[in-house]
């Protein structure tokens, strides 16, 4: 949850929440677990990155208009190329916005459609490549389609509890997306109810026709849609850009043609669009007609278009909005509400290993492969609900000229863990498996100050309790687990409950000026694990090498940004700058590198 949006969130599902209550309404609200209350209508929302290089945004109904009774369809956006998740789910732009902010609206457009649409719950989900492409990332994994497969059934396992269902969408080379998933199987998966092309089957090839009209056979809950322009004669410049059988006006006439074999085409054409229909509407053509030569290639989507292809064949089809007409979403457009962005942790899968379970299996392996487990497991999202919801801390504090400065950081309740809340442990890791971590979840390692500002504001205090060091045993995976048995008997004992912010159980693993420490290349800085009285035990030292790992280190991790006065920045930017590096650090000079650096494993 962040600053300043997250009271007026919460507020407004208690308000609402007691509404229902005092209709009569017994549905009971349901928070997605992981998901973040975004300050857009209060949506469910979370972004994280899933391997190999594919970013991900799900935005789900608000807390109260998630309906428990109702099924969850996934709306699979694969984006156009060249744009991002923000651009496509756009915005009111304001001065200096770049253009590709207004053209898409899918945000906007799925909110349309949740006033409209009752039958099911819907969520959007965003697909976003590194290469902003997919088309090109689909050229550099061979195994494109084993991937794809698993990114869905992995997606469609989160709303497991909600009868879940697949829409593949997308604009542009988005379609590339639909057809990668269409590789991975002889026959189309019944959870997928609607395929809709919007602009974007450059990719289609007739081999592809059995599996749709074979899908399309199975079920009348199955719907195909298809929109596309006269691009074949659209010039840019003066010039064509689209070959006559490489754009979408070529590929949806021989996908129409195909089908044709085995559906009756009711065929429509006016000025404007020539349009054809089959199987009571549940297959939808949309052709547009060219005669100015123009680029009409994102106008479609802007048009009601994403809305058009989720609804086509239904009684929903034209309720409100006209295709290819006015914007029928207009008061949904989000303005812009300054808000620190979310960490970027994958959702927890139903089948992750708890934290037990995991600790058995790292139990006699080399400190290598554990560090390798380790960050393959928290990677996937397998980290405890109740440390996603941060604390907010505020403070103030002076840089480096005396000028005060009210800062607002959020940071975790607790260090690292592994596993569900009813069965975790928290995990000593080095410190580049935890720069990775971070890097990954858009957070940052914290400084001895920030260490030290985060001691008394904790709820729960806990008597730091410490092995005898005999060999090399408290560098073993039994001793972390140990080491977590007594903390969490120590916080049972007090009433401490988890998400509440927890201290004096873990030295941390800081940043700091020490990281470039010139006599101790690859060391690990660490700092803290506070007494009762408010005195740390271990003062900041970097006198271990970067591999050496025992139970009393911990992983706190902080979101990258925070609110300084009115600005909201990035915590490595501070701490780079001459003059306020001071605000979050209590060493000489900025700091040059407040990360520890990766190596090429």
């Amino acid at each position: 949850m962040k600053f300043f949006s997250a009271s007026i969130n919460l507020y407004s599902i208690f308000l609402i929440s007691f509404s229902s209550i005092f209709n009569g309404s017994a549905r009971a609200d349901v928070k997605l677990p992981g998901f973040n209350i975004s300050p857009y209508y209060s949506e469910q929302v979370i972004t994280f990155y899933y391997e190999p290089e594919i970013r991900i945004h799900i935005n789900a109904p608000s807390v109260f208009d998630f309906d428990p009774n109702k099924p969850a369809g996934l709306a699979l956006f694969a984006l156009p190329n060249g744009n991002t998740i923000e651009q496509t789910i756009g915005k009111i732009p304001e001065p200096g916005d770049d253009w590709h902010f207004d053209i898409q609206h899918v945000g906007a457009q799925t909110r349309f459609l949740r006033e409209h649409v009752h039958e099911y719950n819907l969520v959007t989900v965003y697909l976003e490549t590194t290469q902003k492409s997919w088309p090109a990332w689909k050229a550099k994994y061979p195994d494109h389609a084993n991937i794809i497969k698993t990114l869905v059934e992995y997606l469609k396992s989160l709303f497991s509890n909600y009868d879940p269902f697949i829409i593949l969408t997308g604009h542009s080379g988005g379609g590339r997306f639909t057809f990668s998933f269409l590789d991975a199987f002889d026959t189309i998966p019944n959870y997928v109810k609607r395929i809709s092309f919007l602009d974007s089957n450059y990719g289609y090839e007739d081999n592809y026709g059995k599996q749709i009209t074979d899908w399309l056979n199975a079920s009348n809950e199955h719907y195909l849609h298809v929109i596309a322009y006269n691009d074949s004669i659209a010039l840019y410049n003066g010039k064509t850009f689209v070959s006559p059988t490489g754009g979408t006006w070529y590929r949806s006439r021989i996908m129409k043609n195909y089908l044709s074999k085995y559906f009756a085409f009711t065929d429509e054409e006016d000025n404007e669009f020539i349009k054809h229909t089959a199987l009571n509407r549940r297959i939808k053509f949309i052709l547009k007609k060219n005669p100015f030569k123009q680029v009409l290639h994102t106008i479609q989507v802007e048009r009601n278009g994403f809305i058009e292809g989720m609804v086509s064949g239904t009684l929903h089809e034209g309720e409100d909005y006209t295709y290819y007409g006015m914007r029928a979403y207009s008061k949904w457009i989000q303005i812009n509400i300054k808000h620190l962005n979310y960490l970027s942790i994958p959702p927890r899968s139903a089948n992750a290993k708890t934290g037990s379970e995991f600790m058995r299996s790292v139990n006699d392996i080399s400190f290598e492969k554990r560090e390798k487990e380790i960050f393959k497991e928290i990677l996937t999202g397998n980290i405890p609900n109740f440390l996603r919801d941060l604390i907010a801390i505020e403070g103030t504090f002076k840089d480096t000229n005396g000028i005060p400065h009210v800062i607002k950081y959020q940071v975790m309740s607790d260090y690292l863990s592994i596993g569900a809340d009813s069965d975790f442990c928290r995990i000593p890791m080095d410190p580049i498996t935890a720069q990775k971590i971070a890097n990954l979840f858009t957070a940052i390692l914290p400084t001895r100050k920030l260490v030290d500002n985060v001691y008394p504001n904790c709820k729960v205090k806990l008597e730091p309790y410490h092995f005898k060091p005999i060999g090399n045993q408290n560098e073993l995976a039994s001793k972390f687990v140990e080491h977590n048995k007594i903390i969490e008997s120590q916080r049972d004992s007090v009433g401490g409950k988890l998400g509440e912010l927890i201290g004096g159980i873990k030295k941390d693993v800081i940043i700091s000026n020490k990281i470039i420490d010139p006599a101790r290349p690859n060391h690990v800085v660490i700092y803290g694990w506070h007494k009762l009285n408010g005195e740390p035990i271990q003062p900041l030292t970097n006198i271990h090498v970067d591999w050496y790992v025992d139970y009393s280190h911990g992983i706190r991790l902080l979101n990258s940004e925070l609110w300084i006065d009115d600005k909201i920045m990035k915590i490595q930017d501070v701490l780079k700058d001459p003059v306020l590096y001071k605000i979050l650090s209590d060493e000489e000079g900025a700091m040059i590198q407040p990360e520890y650096i990766l190596n090429s494993n």
